[in-house]
């Protein structure tokens, strides 16, 4: 996953066009780092699975 690839999939969550999204445990470095970015980043959850990969979720309630 390239950063740009991570921006269309953020954008995508955060504008509701996917319901979650699967991010494997090869790519959640690059994905994270641009996530962290966001100045909507606390309203992104993510959820670790068995293995290393991630689920996020966008939330309407930023997280504390």
């Amino acid at each position: 996953m390239t950063e740009q690839e991570a921006k269309q999939h953020i954008e995508q969550l955060r504008t509701r066009n996917i319901p979650h999204l699967l991010v494997k445990k090869e790519h959640f470095l690059t994905f994270r780092h641009v996530l962290v970015q966001q100045e909507d980043f606390k309203h992104f959850r993510g959820v670790a699975q068995r293995g290393g990969d991630v689920i996020y979720y966008y939330m309407d309630e930023p997280r504390s």
